[in-house]
């Protein structure tokens, strides 16, 4: 079980929202390169990366920290990324840059071609971010709640190619309200591709938690505020993980 830490670009800073709030943005830190290189020192395996303005604007915004991130890190482990991207110029760019993964979210929904041609002009390097609220898939920076049920969705998407799937409920994300453990064993148990889970990490026992389900196809968990904030230390947590997964 991976624990992912993110780092959320909102005007070139490290921040977290909380339920995708942009005026909710608590800053962490100014330099996320020094960020992504502290979390890469604690022994995370793999970073995850938002860009909030891109997701908001439908563009790259955040290209410089980006930049500086995955030179910070350099081939040393995966780097994965979503937020603005709608296009496969961008795709190619940002892997040319050093990103590893390419997590498509609103985009993926609203234009299910577009995913399409992604997986099949970058295979291996394309992830499905899908954030549901009560079981039904919400784009535009969660504003908008569609019909789509997610599993629905997820297994589509699946055919297409993609890598995996991180499923956020969005309910939780940035509350420390731990994880939606049903939700996202449900989405698991439908799919034959990995599950990233986002959204409400909040301590050792939601690692724990995860840990006694990875077997139903959960790969990681995404952690923000909580090793922001202090109430999860994030190299015990990946060492509990790690200890758990070897058990």
């Amino acid at each position: 079980m991976l624990i992912i830490p993110a780092i959320d670009l909102k005007d070139g800073q490290c921040v977290r929202l909380k339920q995708g709030e942009m005026d909710s943005a608590t800053v962490f830190s100014s330099e996320p390169a020094a960020m992504a290189r502290k979390w890469l020192e604690a022994g995370a395996r793999r970073l995850h990366l938002v860009d909030l303005n891109g997701a908001f604007a439908g563009r790259p915004v955040n290209e410089p920290a980006i930049q500086a991130i995955t030179e910070a890190v350099g081939d040393e482990i995966p780097v994965q990324l979503g937020g603005g991207i709608r296009d496969l110029e961008t795709i190619e760019r940002y892997l040319d840059d050093g990103i590893t993964y390419v997590i498509i979210g609103s985009a993926a929904v609203k234009n299910p071609g577009f995913l399409h041609d992604a997986c099949n002009a970058f295979p291996g390097h394309i992830i499905v971010g899908l954030d549901a609220r009560d079981g039904k898939v919400a784009v535009e920076g969660w504003s908008k709640v569609t019909g789509h049920d997610v599993v629905d969705l997820a297994k589509r998407f699946q055919d297409y190619g993609v890598e995996a799937v991180i499923y956020t409920d969005i309910g939780r994300d940035g509350m420390l309200s731990g994880v939606n453990i049903e939700a996202t064993v449900r989405l698991a148990q439908a799919l034959h591709i990995p599950v990233i889970a986002s959204g409400g990490l909040t301590n050792l026992d939601d690692v724990r938690r995860l840990c006694e389900v990875e077997g139903e196809g959960i790969m990681g968990a995404i952690t923000g505020r909580a090793i922001y904030e202090g109430t999860l230390d994030f190299g015990a947590a990946q060492k509990l993980a790690d200890e758990l997964g070897n058990a």
